[in-house]
């Protein structure tokens, strides 16, 4: 059935308010992606499902361009209002349009629009009401599953920076006096690459894995979109060989500071001009030490503060900046206790993310199948 006919489409209802001129209150104000901020009065008191209309996540896997709302709120005109008809679950009209495939119906160059003639046109499967409401419960169960898991993954990775404070404390005040020593002196490495000869259009589905800054999470790699060069481009490349042990520190853009530890599966490997090698020395730094100093919370502010220092629109750390850090170097022994922590709770996180991924199998599979 076409959006058209099972539910009433409220967007003349829609006031946007410049951020300027929003009072601070209670309820909250919407946009095409969620909570944009919170204001002292609402228009929408209601069960409804927003649809983005532009700036939504457009084409994504995993971030859903629909959701749902409920009670006293403000909505704003960068998501179209849906209110289902009596015989139209509001939830099963959410899950239906979350990840509903616009790329036919989208327009714009820059900045994608999806324009209510579209989203009034757009075609959902009915099924009884009765139906609806088992499918709900069906997907709510499992999104319920994903979020335990997902809790449990945070569980963890708290776990670990938490037993970094119990063992070292904070980095920046060292009120337990460790040496401190320059980073240049304690590492074999500091260096950043480049993007090689072709740019992005010469990136390949095969080859030398190529890092960018979007696989350097906090203290994960991310394979999405992980590049391949060949050869040619790698010898273009040879001063930015990746190692095993290696930490990847992201140095530029909204993603600064970012870092993890190569994962041995992607070797070989380069990086470009956004990601820097940081490669520490056997027997002095750790380098899983070194990454959780990384993602230490204080530690963090002071890179970030680096980053931002040149006063430049683009954040940047430089490998000067790099080698200049004064960083605490505890024995290596108790770092290589730390490190032997983490790696004993990597495991239980490898063990939880496979469950998460088997869960979000099962989640695909029957939004496919209800919603294809």
């Amino acid at each position: 059935m076409k959006l058209k006919n099972c539910c009433d489409i409220l967007d003349s209802k829609r006031i946007p308010i410049t951020a300027a001129n929003r009072k601070k209150g209670p309820y909250p104000y919407y946009g095409a992606n969620g909570v944009q901020d919170y204001v002292d009065d609402y228009i929408f008191d209601d069960e409804l499902v927003l649809l983005a209309e532009d700036g939504g996540n457009f084409g994504s896997k995993e971030k859903p361009i629909a959701y749902r709302i409920s009670g006293k709120c403000w909505i704003n005109n960068h998501a179209h209002v849906l209110k289902p008809k009596n015989d139209l679950n509001v939830d099963y009209l959410c899950y239906s349009l979350a990840f509903y495939n616009v790329d036919k119906l989208i327009n714009g160059a820059t900045r994608k629009k999806l324009t209510q003639s579209a989203v009034k046109d757009m075609e959902i499967p009915i099924v009884p009401l009765a139906t609806q409401q088992k499918i709900v419960n069906q997907i709510k169960k499992v999104q319920l599953l994903k979020s335990t898991k997902k809790k449990r993954l945070n569980k963890l990775d708290e776990l670990i920076k938490a037993r970094f404070v119990e063992m070292f404390g904070d980095p920046i005040s060292n009120k337990r006096g460790w040496d401190k020593q320059l980073l240049t002196n304690l590492v074999n490495k500091i260096g950043s690459g480049a993007t090689p000869k072709g740019g992005k259009e010469s990136y390949q589905d095969h080859g030398i894995s190529f890092i960018r800054s979007m696989n350097v999470h906090d203290g994960d790699f991310s394979y999405t979109d992980l590049a391949h060069i060949n050869s040619k481009q790698a010898n273009q490349l040879s001063n930015v060989i990746v190692k095993s042990g290696d930490v990847f520190i992201n140095i530029t853009g909204a993603s600064v500071a970012r870092s993890c530890i190569v994962p041995d599966d992607i070797l070989p490997a380069r990086v470009n001009q956004h990601v820097s090698i940081v490669r520490c020395k056997e027997g002095v730094l750790n380098p899983i030490f070194t990454n959780n100093l990384f993602l230490n919370s204080s530690f963090k502010k002071l890179l970030l503060s680096i980053g931002s220092s040149g006063g430049a629109t683009r954040q940047a750390i430089t490998k000067k900046q790099l080698e200049e850090l004064k960083i605490i170097l505890p024995p290596i022994s108790q770092q290589n206790e730390f490190a032997n922590f983490v790696q004993q709770v990597d495991k239980s996180k490898v063990a939880v993310q496979k469950s998460l991924d088997e869960t979000q199998k099962l989640f695909d599979s029957l939004m496919q199948e209800y919603f294809g």
